[in-house]
């Protein structure tokens, strides 16, 4: 094991992986920009080193400054959490250069699923369904406009190098192809540095749903599951379950065939996600794999009882994993919702600020994951995530009943900060939600509907 880790982030998910190094044994190492420096992680972990001022480009996307870091308090290894660093495959030759392990896939294995236009191939010939599109990246408009009449519309065009729900784009009719390849093509390389683009078929009322793996290195590859993603604003989400309530028993056991074989086709190690789409009739077809620790992990850890960090902190140690397929039973229903210092009324502009009052619920089968407490102040310069709040019970009606409750216990107070607490209270009242008939475009259509209201 290890003796001690360097973790490259920030918020709630640094506090998370600096819990799983003390229950570990091993010692932590935070690392703060000068907005955190009396962040919650700051002051949790063994030990912490300022590594810039507030911009990530200058701090925690700094890789010279974050490697210096790790050398400084002489890490053995780096945990990149999420975001950030976590999916640069260059980072992770870094680490590697300068003899320190990163906790996630091997370089090479990031390189290979990076460029999801080239994971379609490798998915469908690993047996995976995959939606009709193009094969590999499409770098003509001559080009997306054959695939597109021979696919039909409408159709999505997406980031190769993309991620988190950004750079895609749909078309919905052929006149509107060119704008929008052009677009695309712009976004992806402003946003990823990399203009490839492939196209695809679009699935308007489709639902997201993903599989959690483990997988040690060793041959061993698990799937613990599967969490439904499916209530989201413009691609981001919301809230998160498992299971998920539109899938059968059949095809609960085929999303856990086809995650195993998507890990294995691509050599993976560690943690990861294979992520989705269910049509209407609960139909699969895959989406893309992340190769990091997901923000809604959590979700998973309270149906199965297993710790995911843990483990894949583990299996970066060289460990194998301390687990079976046998061992992982999704047991009653887990529903995580992400509260965001955002306001909704106003489009969703962030509100950071000072937490004069901030009392995160509690109470029977709650988790609270959150990087701030009562008096911190919510910096500017980052994600707006304030916290992820999980209930458990053992019937999906039940959990939402206890989530419900949790939510209208959360009290934050602030002359500036706004929450989407009353966003999301209203959407898990939702007939749909309670159903479990959502698709992706819910949540838009929700909003537009209170907009037109008001």
């Amino acid at each position: 094991m290890f003796r001690k880790i360097l973790i490259a982030n920030r918020g709630e998910i640094a506090l998370r992986i600096a819990r799983a190094c003390r229950e570990l044994g091993v010692a932590s190492a935070a690392v703060y920009s000068t907005a955190d420096a009396r962040s919650a992680v700051v002051r949790y972990a063994d030990e912490a080193v300022h590594i810039g001022p507030p911009p990530a480009k200058r701090s925690y996307l700094d890789v010279p400054n974050v490697i210096e870091a790790a050398l400084k308090c002489e890490a053995d290894a780096i945990h990149p959490g999420y975001g950030f660093l976590s999916e640069d495959a260059d980072f992770a030759e870094v680490c590697r250069d300068n003899g320190i392990t990163f906790i996630g896939p091997p370089p090479e294995v990031m390189h290979r699923i990076a460029d999801k236009a080239t994971v379609r191939g490798l998915m469908a010939g690993a047996g995976l369904p995959v939606l009709p599109g193009s094969d590999g990246a499409v770098a003509t408009l001559a080009e997306a406009r054959e695939i597109g009449d021979a696919i039909g519309f409408p159709l999505v065009i997406k980031a190769a190098a993309g991620g988190g729900g950004r750079g895609i784009m749909v078309v919905h009719e052929p006149d509107d192809l060119p704008a929008v390849f052009r677009e695309t093509r712009a976004t992806a390389q402003a946003l990823f540095g990399d203009p490839n683009v492939y196209v695809e078929r679009y699935l308007p009322a489709a639902a997201h749903v993903e599989a959690q793996i483990l997988c040690d290195g060793r041959g061993t590859v698990l799937h613990l599951g599967e969490r439904d993603c499916s209530l989201q604003r413009r691609r981001q989400k919301l809230v998160e379950e498992t299971p998920s309530p539109r899938l059968s028993a059949g095809q609960r056991e085929e999303i856990g065939r086809y995650a195993v074989a998507a890990a294995r086709a691509v050599g993976y190690s560690g943690a990861g996600t294979v992520e989705f789409l269910a049509d209407e009739a609960g139909r699969l077809t895959f989406m893309e794999i992340n190769g990091r620790i997901q923000v809604e992990h959590p979700v998973t850890e309270m149906a199965t009882g297993i710790d995911i960090v843990a483990e894949q902190i583990r299996v970066a140690a060289g460990d194998p994993l301390s687990l079976t397929q046998d061992d992982t039973v999704v047991r009653g229903v887990a529903i995580e919702c992400r509260i965001n210092a955002e306001d909704p009324v106003q489009g969703f502009r962030p509100t950071p600020g000072t937490l004069a009052v901030f009392r995160p619920p509690a109470g029977p089968f709650i988790r609270t994951d959150s990087g701030f407490a009562e008096g911190d102040t919510v910096p500017a310069h980052y994600d707006s995530l304030l916290a992820k709040v999980i209930a458990w019970a053992p019937t999906r009606e039940q959990a939402v009943a206890r989530l419900t409750r949790a939510l209208e216990e959360f009290q934050v107070e602030s002359g500036q900060v706004a929450t989407t607490i009353p966003l999301v209270r209203d959407l898990l009242a939702q007939p749909e939600f309670l159903a479990g008939t959502h698709s992706t475009l819910f949540v838009d259509r929700f909003l537009a509907r209170a907009e037109d209201a008001r």
